[in-house]
């Protein structure tokens, strides 16, 4: 019998391998093997149907997937099956505007023999829009169920790759029986950076890429007419069959837009300048840095993705008592810019402009703390719901069934403990294409075990954790200190050559309030592999989970034991 031997899938097991997991997000259902397929009441809820828009005591009904009726008086139906809902909060479902949660990247194509690198075949140098996103996307990834522990119930998907990387999808998270796919080719995806980073090739840089752009959108319009006049006049020679420029043909029509990945003001003035040579739909994905360009981006009515990232604040946070001038003009631009990017939010609404929320590079434990933020920093709370529901419904045409509680609406919903963005808000449910999503919901306890005399807390000591991934269980320990106004630390885990443990040093190491991330490295099979822990502190006990791209996250759970360091 012959094996053949896949790194890739060898890695991908092996990186799984490593993940520990806890009990931190225990669900009475969280794989919703029930559908809401006849009728359902979740009676006696406080019902935001639409930002700013609420109904008190309430009773949502549910029929066959689909919204039956709200109201405080409404007729409960003998046969339908009532949920208790006193206290609890009902939100639309979320949208993501634009996301690669489950999206793989395809394998770049060979170059051929005769390969000439100043006009490369399009599909080597990443222009690829005629490819469908779907063909890459897995329902069953566990960002997915990242996401919608978070209130997420459908996403605009869109692909990974280069200049022009295919078309985007919207698909709802529903159940795993379900094909959950809305709508495809939805819009064109585009971003400022070339295949392989460049890899020495045409397009390599970003005016290669506004070039290329700008010659394939005109070269399109000309394949277009001529497909026109052919089919209605005799005597033209036949047209030729190009797939690249045929897949501009929706966006000449104006029937899809192009999601312009940009992430800096520079890249948006770019994706601004080209719109307003060609005349196409933009919408700006992952926008951030735009506080310069807010008033080019109303004059362009180019519709916004904002970013909910925000960036590590332990620099414009620093002090600078004992700074040389030049440092501290330094630091000083770095607060300038970060209290700039926690405003942004804000300006959007202030400016009138109804902007989004996208995932792209955000990830799902920052969502609500990062939105809070915002809110602290002038954004209004009707507004960031809005960036998650009916905003996003606007920007991808789905507003007709969702982004709203409606009747006649599909049943999505995000079912909290309290109102959302309140620090105390925990989502308990969460109804998808008609498929309930149960959570479990954390008792909150008041232990003194990592606080300190002013009530701080103490995260300096060692610290046990467990773990539990598809690959099997494992644990370790994980030891944290101060130095100054940093943290270093160290983390233990099941060796991947299999010979007892290894250790990696903990970076990046945030403690805000309760919540405690950090970041460390694995070495497997000569790969270094970054891994994300974020997660709650609670009395002597972390909650959280740990995620690497393209796999997900998984719970996390750690004690601190009683020694000298807890002190």
């Amino acid at each position: 019998m012959n094996i053949n031997f896949n790194p890739k899938v060898f890695s991908s097991l092996l990186i799984l391998a490593l993940f520990f997991s806890l009990t931190g997000f225990a669900q009475s259902d969280p794989t919703a093997e029930r559908r809401v397929t006849g009728t359902y009441a979740i009676k006696n809820a406080t019902v935001i149907t639409s930002p700013g828009k609420s109904i008190s005591r309430a009773t949502v009904l549910i029929k066959n997937g689909l919204i039956e009726g709200i109201g405080s008086n409404l007729i409960i139906p003998v046969e339908a099956q009532v949920i208790d809902a006193d206290s609890l909060f009902i939100y639309p479902g979320f949208i993501d505007g634009a996301s690669t949660a489950g999206v793989g990247r395809p394998a770049d194509p060979e170059r051929p023999s005769n390969f000439d690198p100043s006009n490369p075949p399009d599909e080597i140098a990443g222009i690829t829009p005629w490819r469908n996103v779907l063909d890459n996307f897995d329902s069953k990834n566990n960002q997915i169920t990242d996401w919608r522990k978070v209130g997420f119930t459908i996403a605009q998907i869109i692909p990974e790759g280069g200049m022009l990387p295919g078309k985007s999808a919207i698909v709802v998270y529903g159940g795993k029986e379900s094909t959950n796919i809305i709508a495809q080719n939805t819009a064109m995806s585009a971003r400022f950076r070339a295949q392989g980073g460049g890899r020495g090739m045409y397009p390599g840089t970003q005016l290669g890429i506004m070039a290329k752009f700008r010659d394939l959108y005109k070269n399109a319009e000309l394949s277009a007419r001529h497909n026109r006049l052919f089919a209605s006049n005799s005597g033209l020679n036949r047209p030729e069959i190009n797939k690249t420029l045929e897949a501009f043909y929706p966006v000449l029509d104006k029937n899809i837009p192009i999601i312009f990945e940009v992430s800096n003001d520079l890249e948006i003035r770019r994706a601004l300048s080209l719109q307003k040579e060609n005349g196409f739909r933009l919408v700006l994905g992952g926008a951030t840095d735009l506080h310069n360009v807010v008033n080019d981006i109303k004059a362009a009515n180019a519709q916004v993705l904002l970013s909910f990232r925000l960036p590590n604040d332990k620099t414009a946070n620093a002090k600078t008592e004992e700074m040389s001038e030049e440092m501290k003009n330094r630091t000083q631009r770095v607060k300038e810019a970060y209290e700039h990017i926690l405003k942004e939010a804000a300006v959007l609404e202030q400016a009138g402009i109804p902007f989004g929320f996208t995932s792209i590079g955000g990830k799902s434990n920052d969502m609500f703390k990062n939105i809070r933020t915002m809110i602290a920093n002038g954004l209004s709370e009707d507004a960031a719901l809005a960036a998650l529901t009916v905003n996003n419904a606007q920007i991808l045409g789905i507003q007709k069934f969702a982004g709203t509680l409606e009747k006649g609406k599909l049943a999505n919903m995000v079912i909290a403990t309290a109102p959302i963005f309140s620090e105390d808000a925990q989502i308990k449910h969460v109804v998808a294409d008609g498929y309930i999503f149960d959570y479990e919901i954390k008792t909150k306890k008041n232990g003194n075990g990592t606080n300190g005399a002013n009530g701080a807390v103490n995260i300096e000591g060692t610290w046990e954790y467990t773990s539990d991934t598809p690959a099997g269980s494992s644990g370790g320990v994980m030891s944290i200190k101060k130095e100054g106004d940093t943290y270093k630390g160290s983390i233990d885990y099941d060796n991947p050559a299999g010979n007892g443990k290894a250790k990696s040093d903990m970076n990046n190491i945030v403690l805000s309030g309760n919540n405690l991330s950090f970041t460390f490295n694995v070495n497997a099979g000569g790969m270094s592999l970054e891994v994300n822990v974020s997660g709650e502190i609670i009395g002597d006990e972390f909650t959280g989970s740990m995620s690497l791209a393209d796999f997900g996250s998984f719970p996390l759970n750690a004690n601190k034991k009683p020694n000298q360091l807890n002190q």
